[in-house]
């Protein structure tokens, strides 16, 4: 491990940078998908990743993250056995559960496909289900691997699975559109990402192979006694389950919604088919590009667990306060302007992407949409700070109770909101906009309680905010005295424009941060700070 990689501004340097790579090949593989499996198939194809996802997180977000937390620890304590002990046992557990859930994905894809109403599903369940396995054991290496601060084969591994999807999703796609229409589409798409994240399981199990190896030759304490493998699972479960319940929350959330929305917009009078379409555009194009610059808070998210928990084994709570308000500095740096930006923004980026996949009126229909939600994405980003602080505190329960306070508020409002004629598929991104807000409110409270940091306004909300909201101003202003509505600008005008506007803003936004001390210096890399001074 390099020493860069082992800070938390470094690591999330790696893993946002290859995460914010991740979504904008996500981003751009939809726009050839749409045109091929058109926006009926999207609306297929997005019905079925709510159950993926859960079924997905059931299985694989609390372990990881246990491992990560567990092998840091013992990594600190200079006891290696231990910690690859750790990783032994939990890749066992992990191992049944990705054969479980993927064999409940299996048998009840026809059930599955009944409850949503949209028949044409249960191909897709099928040909996705093996992924499942194969990201429950990837999970174990990556957990393995972030516990020794170790970022760069994650993130590979996630380019692995974007630039797969590419490659082997799109033909898949065309030729089960060409065989068996929508269905088929769909399920082509969706077997792409199954070989893709087989062929990301490969290059994570080598990865794993020359880790392990260094790790066999750090010293190791005489005194340490082997953990029992008893011991081993309790510890992993006791850190494993409130995580995964917290973790499948939101997941819960996009299952329910999957049930929900579409029923509740048929009942206020719409013909199905155009809630299915709404639907897919709200779940494909619109959630698709907010998770673009959400990659920085989860990546955030990942460093901090066992960034903490290495400097509580330690014993060092000044270190642990200190990186606590890092941690929430960075999510307010980075989620303010990326809100403003994309709500600003979010008419012509999707007439880019998708002009040639939607009407111009369900285009208008979605930057509404797209100009809402990009608003949950500092709410968000701080979530995910704060769960990363508290997770990595030991405390992970609380992150779970409030997440399920702000889904529980969230299915109340969809429930309100959408079935009223005329804001219909409106309600949900005010919903999540509540659900994030009433999460995030405790959790701040909770990591000032737990790590001794003191919550500073100044430096993690007015600073922030006020570079974003000048940076928003100028952005506005620009584009709408040189171009107006996208709809009547061509392909070149727009990229061009679109590209001007972010140009100027980031620079807006830099100097802003940086002469109103949002930013140190400190806060980047070498050669950006020796190119500066």
């Amino acid at each position: 491990m390099t020493q860069k990689q082992k800070t938390l501004v470094g690591g999330v340097s790696i893993l946002g940078i290859a995460g914010i790579i991740c979504k904008l090949v996500g981003v751009l593989y939809r726009i050839p998908l749409a045109h091929v499996i058109r926006p009926e198939g999207m609306g297929v194809y997005h019905s079925v990743y709510p159950t993926y996802n859960l079924l997905l997180t059931i299985s694989s977000a609390g372990l990881p993250v246990a491992i990560s937390r567990l092998v840091a620890h013992y990594v600190t304590l200079n006891d290696p056995k231990n910690a690859r002990r750790i990783f032994q046992i939990a890749m066992r557990m992990l191992l049944v559960l990705g054969l479980l859930t993927t064999l409940l994905m299996v048998l009840f894809s026809g059930q599955l496909a009944a409850w949503q109403g949209t028949e044409e599903t249960r191909a897709g369940y099928l040909a996705i289900a093996p992924s499942l396995f194969f990201v429950c054991v990837m999970s174990a290496y990556r957990g393995f691997l972030q516990g020794q601060r170790s970022m760069v084969p994650t993130a590979v591994s996630q380019l692995i699975e974007q630039i797969g999807r590419v490659f082997i999703a799109l033909p898949l796609a065309y030729l089960g559109m060409q065989r068996g229409g929508v269905a088929l589409g769909a399920a082509g798409a969706l077997l792409g990402s199954t070989t893709a994240e087989g062929a990301a399981l490969i290059y994570m199990l080598l990865q794993h192979r020359r880790a392990d190896r260094e790790l066999s030759v750090l010293p190791q304490q005489e005194t340490a006694e082997a953990l029992s493998t008893r011991a081993v699972a309790r510890r992993l479960v006791a850190v494993a389950i409130p995580i995964t319940l917290g973790a499948c929350i939101v997941p819960l959330a996009g299952f329910i919604d999957s049930l929900m929305l579409k029923k509740l917009m048929v009942q206020a009078g719409m013909d199905f088919n155009d809630a299915l379409i709404l639907y897919g555009m709200y779940t494909g194009p619109v959630l698709t590009l907010i998770n673009v610059p959400t990659a920085l808070a989860m990546a955030m998210s990942t460093n901090l667990v066992p960034d903490i928990a290495s400097g509580l084994a330690r014993g060092g709570r000044e270190f642990v306060a200190k990186e606590a308000g890092i941690g929430l500095r960075m999510a307010s740096v980075i989620g303010f302007p990326c809100s403003i930006g994309m709500s600003l923004l979010a008419q012509p980026i999707l007439f880019l992407c998708y002009r040639g996949s939607y009407t111009g009126a369900q285009l208008d229909v979605a930057a509404e949409l797209l100009q809402i939600s990009s608003l949950t994405i500092v709410l968000f980003t701080m979530v995910q700070a704060t769960s990363g602080i508290l997770q990595g505190a030991g405390k992970q329960r609380i992150p779970m109770y409030t997440l399920i306070l702000g889904v529980v508020l969230k299915i109340a409002l969809n429930y309100t909101l959408v079935r009223i004629p005329g804001v219909d598929i409106h309600g949900a991104p005010w919903a999540s906009l509540l659900c994030y807000t009433a999460s995030m409110v405790p959790n701040l409270y909770f990591v000032s309680k737990y790590t001794g940091y003191r919550f500073h306004w100044l430096d993690v909300v007015v600073k922030p905010f006020g570079c974003a909201a000048l940076m928003g101003a100028a952005v506005y202003a620009l584009w709408k005295l040189l171009f107006g509505h996208p709809g009547h600008l061509n392909g070149f005008v727009l990229t061009a424009g679109i590209l001007l506007c972010v140009g100027a803003g980031v620079v807006i936004y830099a100097l802003a941060a940086l002469k109103s001390g949002a930013i140190s210096k400190d806060d980047l890399p070498g050669k950006i700070r020796r190119f500066i001074k």
